[in-house]
């Protein structure tokens, strides 16, 4: 019985060894992964920067004043000026059209007085 229990003790632990090999690569293809993934972020957070860099160059105030003057004949855009803008409570909303009730649904007070006098 006691070489029986020694096969076993030494048959588990050759076990759990395999298991923690399988589980030491699989963390270190999970590292590389994360770093690769990280590396990812980082290239679009750097392109990101760019665009709005360069989204920040093309929408200069004097740009589009001059752009807004070269086209005026075709776009007739004007300059914006600070009388231009208004305020927020100036904004005339449009009233939501109200749709007709198609099934109509008749009630009668006895439903009521059964509900405030269940007894």
């Amino acid at each position: 019985m006691r070489g029986f229990l020694y096969v076993f003790a030494a048959l588990a632990v050759m076990g759990l060894a395999f298991w923690a090999y399988q589980e030491n690569y699989k963390t270190q293809q999970s590292i590389k992964d994360m770093r690769i993934l990280h590396a990812r972020i980082g290239a679009a957070h750097e392109r990101l920067g760019m665009l709005r860099a360069e989204w920040a160059y093309l929408n200069r105030p004097d740009r589009l004043a001059d752009l807004a003057e070269l086209n005026f004949d075709r776009l007739g855009l004007l300059p914006l000026m600070p009388d231009a803008f208004g305020a927020v409570d100036q904004i005339i909303y449009p009233i939501p059209p109200i749709s007709p009730i198609i099934n109509p649904i008749e009630l009668s007070a006895d439903a009521f007085a059964d509900i405030e006098n269940p007894l």
